[in-house]
């Protein structure tokens, strides 16, 4: 699979958690950022169905709560493998970064 984009790695992250409906992605997604990634809802609901559609997330279920439809989505297997590996990639390139930067001043590490 290729490279993930920051803000799918966060989405299927929250999802990694258990079930969310998208006002609550978008709030975890936040959170998670520190307030840099902040996902509009016609962003979160086409990511969503993209990613539906590749299989790393499904539709669980919905409810209604103060009149309004909640859609919950949850990871699938083969979504939490692909965060595993997009996990291990990003660890991996922060470990040579820190090595380099340790190679050029050991207290910048």
């Amino acid at each position: 699979m290729a490279e993930m984009r920051e803000p799918t790695f966060l989405v299927l992250t929250v999802l990694a958690d258990g079930p969310r409906h998208g006002y609550g992605i978008i709030r975890d997604v936040a959170e998670l950022s520190g307030d840099r990634v902040k996902l509009l809802p016609g962003t979160l609901y086409a990511a969503l169905d993209r990613l539906v559609a590749q299989g790393l997330v499904e539709h669980v279920r919905d409810e209604i709560a103060e009149g309004r439809l909640r859609r919950y989505y949850s990871l699938t297997g083969a979504g939490l493998e692909a965060l595993r590996a997009e996990t291990a990639r990003l660890r991996q390139l922060a470990t040579v970064a820190e090595a380099r930067l340790r190679a050029v001043n050991p207290r910048l590490a």
